[in-house]
């Protein structure tokens, strides 16, 4: 298949201002994202903040150690401790749940000068027009500031967190063009994550150093508490000065070819910085790699009016997960757009950041993130051991060091706790081997060693239960009140089988215990030939038929051994009618379609994945939109990769002549 007139059709292309969809580039361990001018020079403009952001760039106001769990009081539901919300220790809850967050390592913009040297605003700047070239991850931009062209590329290295920046324009000459890199204040300004996206510059609480400067290079030292970090910047032809407290400016001098280039390099410590051109060629060999490898799939010719539309949406999410969904852990709902939940990372999102890279034939994508799993397996096991399980519970809201977040919700959710079993799995299918085996059999079998000790038997069910208590995926639910929710019963079954079949595969003894649970494990409940959300819910399509209708993910996200599918296609339909969208997130309507893919409902699975939400909206630059404190939400882009990947690969697409599919890799 000739993959690049596809992916080079989806290439975004602005000519107008896009307040809530900055494009952005990035290499799956840092992201930056840009303004119409390719760097961050008008932030204020947007609805989120532009950001630089990395998974070593981490703070905690006061110090890591200011606070710890020890430090809250629990509560206790069945004899068993969790950090929900303690009202007595109010302040160090608040603390845990902002600190540690990912750092805004700094902002790096132009300044524009008119004749009089006035600074210029961006309501001057006019025409524009910006377009991501996906095949080699450059941003080019081009605009007019006071009658002058500005010509910029803005490209990220894909080895290394580093920016280059390529200017062209008659302003270099006429001096009346700057670059300034400000650095903001790392403290958390707001104990509500929405409010604290905002960025503060606060002079006060943070240190900026130049610690080596030459005639086209700086090295600048952050201190911010117990955390530091450098930039170094080289440039071609230019001066620099400490412009502020907290700001460096480079101001270009005139060359020839009224051109100029930098390149910023961001690192715990910075020991060399790349050159311009080494950067832009990292990209483009990345990129065109990217392209041409793993699975592809296209709709051209289709005559179906969405065939286009969702085309657009796989190639976007594709490059949009590579850049914020592809490192070392696991990422942030808004991947390195801003932060979301204080920059932390939810476990029970992983599989829907992270699912779909083996699908499409990049488990190494995948497992770039896998490894962290393994580094934090002890303090997972002394998590099950302080409630009085066995195995390793994984946390839900977390940071890079891994201990659990104190939360009204998250720690009473269970349903994260199959998933590295289920993603250990797909990287197993990519590279069926003993060293795959090897490398992730403590954390699929610690997992399951968990699940066996936290499912219990009920004598009346005569089978092993689930909760109480727990909160369920559909976090509506009170955890005192939860039971058995369908989705986390066969989640169990299939993470047990799993289990098990890894033991088979290392040759070793498969404990009675997990087999005994797995076949043993309760029937999912249901009411009048419907799934409900779970034991003790019959509101569910009345009262409750709001937040993720997960019972669905019973059978499409898992194979649904333990679902029967007529019963499973009746609930699908009623979700359809009769739940509240509005209240959905993103990755529910993948999931729906998920579920009627499995089903051989293609039709269905269509509408679901192009349903006419506004949290099913994805905007100009690819990212699934739910509203304007979440303007970038990963976990829609995701589930629609993994979607398409199951279809394509084998559940099918409509059979009404409307469709034309050419799919390869997967």
């Amino acid at each position: 298949m000739n993959r690049k007139p596809i992916v080079d059709k989806h290439s975004p292309v602005i000519t107008e201002l896009e307040p809530r969809a900055p494009l952005s580039i990035g290499n799956g361990d840092f992201g930056f994202s840009v303004d119409f001018t390719g760097l961050q020079t008008f932030p204020d403009a947007y609805v989120a903040p532009l950001s630089t952001q990395s998974n070593w760039g981490w703070h905690a106001s006061g110090g890591i150690d200011r606070y710890t769990l020890e430090d809250v009081s629990m509560q206790i539901f069945n004899g068993v401790p969790y950090p929900l919300f303690p009202e007595d220790r109010e302040e160090t809850y608040h603390w845990l749940r902002q600190n540690p967050h990912r750092l805004q390592l700094g902002q790096l913009g132009f300044q524009f000068y008119d004749k009089n040297n006035q600074a210029i605003s961006f309501e001057k700047i006019r025409p524009i027009r910006q377009q991501l070239l996906l095949w080699s991850g450059v941003i080019e931009s081009e605009f007019d500031v006071d009658g002058a062209p500005v010509i910029v590329s803005t490209v990220c290295a894909s080895d290394a967190d580093v920016l280059a920046v390529s200017v062209k324009s008659p302003l270099i000459e006429e001096g009346r063009m700057e670059i300034e890199l400000a650095f903001p204040s790392p403290h958390v300004a707001d104990r509500k994550w929405e409010q604290a996206t905002k960025l503060s510059w606060e002079d006060e609480g943070h240190l900026t150093e130049i610690k080596d400067q030459s005639d086209d290079s700086i090295l600048i030292e952050r201190t911010l508490d117990d955390t530091t970090y450098q930039v170094g910047l080289v440039w071609s032809n230019g001066t620099v000065e400490k412009k502020d407290t907290h700001v460096v400016k480079v101001k270009p001098e005139k060359d020839d070819a009224g051109s100029f280039a930098l390149t910023a390099a961001f690192a715990p410590k910075v020991e060399k910085v790349q050159s311009t051109q080494s950067v832009f060629d990292s990209s483009e060999a990345y990129w065109r790699d990217f392209w041409q490898r793993g699975a592809f799939v296209s709709f051209e010719g289709s005559s179906d009016p969405c065939a286009e539309e969702l085309e657009r949406r796989v190639i976007l999410s594709q490059y949009l997960t590579a850049v914020h969904s592809a490192g070392s852990i696991p990422p942030q709902e808004t991947g390195f757009m801003y932060n979301s939940w204080f920059g932390k990372f939810h476990l029970e999102m992983h599989w829907w950041h992270a699912a779909h890279f083996p699908l499409w034939g990049r488990a190494h994508l995948l497992e770039r993130s896998m490894d962290w799993y393994v580094s934090i397996l002890p303090k997972a096991i002394k998590l099950a051991e302080s409630q009085g399980y066995q195995g390793a519970r994984w946390p839900k809201m977390v940071a890079r060091e891994g201990n659990q977040t104190p939360s009204p919700i998250a720690p009473g959710l269970i349903w994260q706790q199959p998933h590295p079993i289920a993603l250990a799995e797909l990287c197993y299918q990519a590279s069926p081997n003993e060293q795959t085996l090897k490398k992730y059999k403590d954390i699929v079998f610690e997992s399951a060693e968990f699940m066996v000790s936290y499912a219990h038997f009920d004598e009346n069910e005569k089978a092993y239960v689930l909760g109480p208590p727990l909160i369920p995926a559909q976090e509506c639910h009170l955890m005192e009140d939860s039971v058995n929710p369908p989705y986390e019963v066969e989640y169990w079954h299939y993470g047990l089988q799993v289990a098990i079949d890894w033991m088979e595969r290392l040759g070793e003894d498969v404990p009675k215990s997990w087999v005994e649970v797995r076949d043993q494990m309760v029937e999912p409940p249901h009411e009048n030939g419907i799934y409900l959300s779970h034991a003790d819910c019959s509101d569910t399509f009345t009262e409750k038929n709001h937040d993720h209708p997960s019972m669905v993910a019973a059978l499409g996200i898992l194979p649904g051994h333990l679902i029967d599918s007529e019963m499973m296609l009746q609930t699908l339909k009623k979700v359809k009618d009769k739940w509240k969208w509005d209240t959905a997130w993103g990755w529910d309507f993948p999931m729906c379609a998920m579920t009627a893919a499995r089903l051989g409902e293609s039709d269905l699975a269509i509408d679901f994945l192009l349903m006419d939400q506004v949290k099913n909206t994805y905007l100009v630059n690819g990212h699934n939109y739910q509203h304007d404190a979440l303007t970038a939400y990963l976990p829609g882009n995701g589930g629609l990769l993994t979607t398409v990947a199951m279809m394509a690969s084998k559940w099918g697409f409509p059979d009404n002549g409307k469709w034309k599919v050419e799919a390869e890799g997967f």
